[in-house]
């Protein structure tokens, strides 16, 4: 954890919290309103915050985070519901603010603690969570709203505001409270020329403002970023002019749920007298749904099945593919690496990434791009065209936002430290006092009183890994151990004693793994190992456990010193 940060270039100078000296929450002051974000507040991911008034709670969002390369094996990251987890019955309503998996991942897990939690968004959202529920055999309580509807669970009035995205529907809210109001965007941009034609509800927004906020929890990923957000639509262009330059078989990577990408895709293909076949499990289940409900508009006779596709010539055929974040299991990744069972990628071809790079990822894209490219296609990114816009405000967007809305308090969330910083910088060049700016971490209280925000102390807010079938059983102590098993490889070294006569009866044998030396090289050490192991069984008083501990602190002080390696070392002492 870093210290409550001061505001870069704000000129305050005022007291800093520490956020390790922070010590739990007390009671809620009577009349306030208690703000705890679980998760979103220093990564750019698994999103949720929850807010208590009168003994309710509600949740804002429930997201996942994806893993990054030092934590291998894990399939997902979770928000942290431990603070929660005894007060489920006082959950009135979980609102989610737009369908993509850094908001809703985390709702099945959830519900699994309490199936019955009311979920309220825009048809969209819920149409991609209740897929999701279904794959996880949960019939989830669904309440659909549209922009300008009102809905009232416990002491929490919500008004639900349009906000432009890179998906569809999706939603900001206004919470009233007796408590206060507080002003969540979710995540939005204020593209003034979408595709669907619904843009950031900007008079709403003046609205709320002449009405008051009390605490304005803004979007921050684009926070560092100067000028204005290009629109979605410039990407159409470039996909025409790539499609026509292209002779051969088209590949466009795109995240699974931006429906405004996939229809550019489409129009471009139809344009070109190409078919399109979505290849991708999730892409093929969000794009089904997206065009039954009629927000995916798909031209006569370009959609085929993947199968069929590869029957056409390459001119012919676009594929949609997932894997813009060179994630390994996913279509493109596979294709790189010729895994695919279908599709094969090879001279002539062209492969374009319409996404930007998520923090964490460049290693795994580069990866997946040089491969791509040692096959022979031409690969078409961020770097070298404008095939992607984000779906996030940029500085002088935020900058309108916080002039029209004019907060009493400000909370930046969704982004990691920087992009947090920045955005409380933001609003403090608006005119919103740095005292009143919360900039907080996951798990950081704030409680909001008489239109005063004040942190409030902190609850304990880990990771909680999805592993396989497990959730919440790893821990960092066994990803270190994977990390080092992955790195530094692995020691083993066994042996037979009877503790009663303190005698050796078989061993000690080494064997190692994932080491660049031969078996032979630990022949140097054996013998000490033996020696140490022999005087420690003279004492009388060794069991087991403490004799495995000796010949591992052995050959770990001479693997370090000779060998320069930290291995995972396993020792095994047998009882006869």
């Amino acid at each position: 954890m870093c210290s409550a940060w001061a505001v870069a270039g704000s000129g305050y100078t005022g007291s800093v919290t520490t956020f390790e000296t922070l010590q739990a929450p007390g009671p809620i002051p009577n009349g306030a309103m208690r703000v705890t974000p679980l998760g979103g507040l220093g990564e750019v991911g698994r999103n949720m915050t929850v807010f208590e008034v009168d003994g309710k709670l509600l949740i804002v969002d429930c997201g996942v985070l994806f893993p990054e390369e030092d934590q291998p094996g894990v399939d997902l990251i979770l928000p942290d519901f431990t603070d929660i987890e005894e007060r489920l019955d006082d959950v009135v309503a979980l609102v989610l603010t737009h369908g993509h998996e850094d908001h809703i991942g985390g709702v099945p897990y959830l519900l699994r603690l309490r199936g019955n939690i009311p979920l309220v968004g825009s048809e969209l959202t819920l149409a991609f969570v209740d897929a999701k529920l279904k794959e996880h055999r949960i019939r989830p309580l669904l309440r659909q709203v549209v922009e300008h509807e009102r809905v009232t669970y416990g002491p929490f009035d919500i008004e639900f505001v349009a906000v432009n995205h890179s998906i569809p529907d999706a939603m900001a809210a206004m919470i009233r409270t007796p408590a206060g109001s507080v002003f969540i965007t979710g995540d939005f941009k204020m593209d003034s020329l979408p595709i669907d034609g619904r843009i950031t509800d900007l008079r709403s927004f003046a609205r709320f403002g002449e009405e008051g906020v009390d605490l304005f929890c803004v979007d921050s990923t684009n926070a560092e970023v100067p000028g204005i957000v290009a629109h979605e639509r410039e990407i159409g262009r470039v996909l025409d002019q790539v499609f026509a330059e292209s002779d051969g078989q088209i590949v466009v990577a795109s995240f699974a749920s931006h429906v405004h990408r996939v229809q550019q895709v489409l129009d471009a293909a139809a344009l070109h007298e190409r078919r399109v076949a979505l290849i991708g499990r999730s892409m093929a289940r969000n794009m089904g749904i997206a065009a039954e409900r009629g927000y995916l508009k798909v031209p006569d006779d370009v959609l085929m099945g993947a199968r069929d596709i590869t029957s056409l010539p390459p001119h012919e055929r676009v594929l949609m593919v997932t894997g813009s974040q060179g994630e390994p299991m996913a279509a493109l990744s596979r294709m790189a690496h010729g895994e695919h069972r279908s599709v094969t990628v090879g001279p002539g071809d062209t492969v374009i990434f319409a996404s930007s790079l998520i923090p964490g990822n460049e290693n795994s894209v580069y990866r997946v791009i040089n491969q791509l490219m040692r096959l022979g296609a031409r690969v078409v990114h961020q770097g070298n065209a404008k095939v992607h816009v984000s779906g996030h405000a940029s500085s002088e967007e935020l900058l309108h936002v916080y002039n029209i809305v004019q907060p009493r308090n400000v909370m930046p969330i969704h982004g990691e430290i920087r992009h947090l910083v920045a955005n409380g910088a933001l609003a403090v060049r608006t005119g919103v006092p740095p005292e009143r700016v919360m900039l907080c971490e996951d798990g950081v209280v704030v409680d909001l009183l008489g239109g005063e925000a004040r942190i409030a102390g902190q609850v304990p807010c880990g990771y909680i890994y999805v592993d396989g079938s497990s959730v919440g059983e790893i821990n960092e102590t066994e990803l270190k151990d994977r990390r080092i098993l992955a790195e530094e490889g692995f020691v083993s070294v066994y042996a037979v004693v009877e503790t009663k006569t303190g005698t050796i009866l078989a061993g000690p044998h080494i064997q190692a793994r994932g080491m660049a030396e031969d078996d032979s090289v630990f022949d140097e050490v054996l013998p000490d190992v033996t020696e140490a192991l022999d005087v420690a069984l003279k004492t009388g008083k060794a069991d087991a456990h403490s004799l495995a501990q000796v010949m591992r602190r052995t050959l770990g002080r001479w693997v370090g010193r000779r060998l320069r390696r930290r291995p995972m070392i396993v020792p095994v002492v047998i009882e006869a």
